[in-house]
């Protein structure tokens, strides 16, 4: 099959081209390497199947040519991260609802299935946890900018699903959750590599707020077989499907076994999230989802726990061409 990615150069995109062409599909990336590398994708070059484009899916005569040539479009170029969305909700918003906007529209016009990249994010203040994909989006107020990627997100949800219901565009939406492994880079908040990057250094490992959160961390590996099975999966289409994991860690239980892992003499020490962000930043106490849609969907179970991922993520630290 010709699957088309959007962001592909980021490291879970990068990682499902690995993934893809080792099945033997062909893929094509688009990617204006704003948060993406080519580094990340810089093993790709010269593979058979595979080629890139650097450019923008703001560019739509382009992407509506990319559309046409492939089978399949996981659209996955967004604004991510909580340091890049609170410092530009304005380019946050205008990527994330425009560049899915212009998929679904390109997408439509020749009747190619969509899967698109949403997050734990939309699911807000909620505190039905585990998230079940049919329960109440609670998000916060306007005037909060680390709020404007949720709804963002949710927004492009809802265009996913307005376009599958009124236009029967074959789309499938995945909600993911935190994420982890290797070429995933701290640079925009990303709480696992920017512990390991600060343990390697012996420099303090920082948490922000009290470290009491909560949260469930899934390595890129596992989203990555299930992004392709639902993608490939008919009966997916039109659903919502939570990808992650159920395996809770409180941050300040992350920071000591990054410490312990990484056998590094760093201190742990604490910043407010004033001062780590913004005024009145708000965060969730946990975020954990339920996935039993996804398990009976396509089998999904995640097989590589917090160990691996940090194993992982520590191993590519401290030589990025492992991987």
């Amino acid at each position: 099959m010709r699957y088309f990615i959007t962001g592909g150069a980021g490291f879970i995109g990068s990682h499902l081209s690995d993934a893809l062409l080792a099945q033997g599909h062909q893929v094509t990336i688009l990617d204006d390497l704003s948060t993406g590398s080519i580094n990340n994708i810089k093993h790709l070059i010269g593979k058979k199947g595979y080629r890139h484009i650097i450019d923008t899916i703001m560019n739509k005569p382009l992407l509506s040519e990319l559309i046409d040539d492939c089978d399949i479009v996981i659209h996955l170029a967004a604004a991510v991260g909580v340091k890049l969305i609170v410092e530009s909700p304005v380019r946050t918003m205008e990527l994330n609802i425009r560049g899915t906007e212009l998929v679904l529209d390109c997408a439509n016009k020749k009747r190619k299935k969509v899967l698109i990249a949403s997050t734990s994010e939309v699911y807000g203040k909620s505190t039905k946890v585990p998230f079940q994909e049919d329960g109440d989006l609670v998000i916060g107020p306007p005037h909060k900018g680390r709020w404007s990627y949720a709804c963002s997100k949710a927004i492009d949800e809802f265009l996913a699903l307005a376009y599958w219901k009124e236009k029967k565009l074959p789309v499938v939406v995945v909600r993911l959750f935190n994420t982890v492994g290797p070429r995933q880079t701290g640079q925009y908040g990303m709480v696992v590599p920017n512990f390991v990057r600060q343990a390697l250094a012996g420099q303090p490992i920082t948490v922000f707020g009290d470290g009491k959160q909560r949260r469930c961390f899934t390595h890129v590996l596992d989203v990555v077989g299930a992004l392709v099975a639902l993608s490939q999966e008919p009966k997916a289409v039109g659903l919502v499907f939570n990808i992650g994991s159920a395996n809770e860690i409180s941050i300040e239980g992350l920071a000591r076994l990054v410490k312990k892992t990484t056998k590094s003499k760093s201190k742990i020490t604490y910043l407010s999230y004033d001062k780590a962000y913004e005024e009145g930043f708000e965060d969730m106490p946990r975020r954990v989802p339920d996935i039993t849609r996804v398990a009976k969907a396509v089998g999904y179970k995640p097989k590589r726990g917090i160990d691996k991922i940090l194993a992982d993520v520590i191993a590519f630290h401290r030589d990025p061409n492992v991987v």
